[in-house]
């Protein structure tokens, strides 16, 4: 899905060339199929191939994988995703990410209190 939101559109064949250690040529259409009976993308007709272009905006699309991954992998609970999230980062995350994250904190807990 990465290369579709790079792109905007991409044939099977475009999708084959941008991926690194790219499986066969029909395991990349056999993978657009299923994306596309799942809805994540359509086809449109152009010279003869089909053009797939993503069917929601990439901000969507993170957010339901999110509550998907979070669901499956952390029972539901927001606050165990992201303490597990701050303990992979914690050596990476600068001042100004963890201001930022305070941040974000703090105007949650405002607009939960209202």
């Amino acid at each position: 899905m990465n290369i579709f939101y790079q792109r905007g559109r991409a044939c099977a064949s475009e999708i084959h060339q941008a991926l690194p250690e790219a499986p066969s040529y029909s395991a990349v259409r056999a993978k657009l199929r299923v994306l596309e009976e799942k809805g994540h993308v359509r086809h449109e007709e152009e010279a003869l191939r089909y053009v797939y272009v993503p069917t929601m905006p990439r901000e969507t699309a993170r957010r339901s994988a999110l509550r998907h991954l979070v669901s499956t992998f952390f029972g539901d609970s927001m606050q165990d995703a992201v303490v597990a999230l701050l303990d992979l980062s914690a050596a990476d995350l600068s001042a100004r990410d963890l201001d930022r994250i305070q941040a974000i904190i703090d105007q949650t807990k405002k607009e939960a209190n209202r």
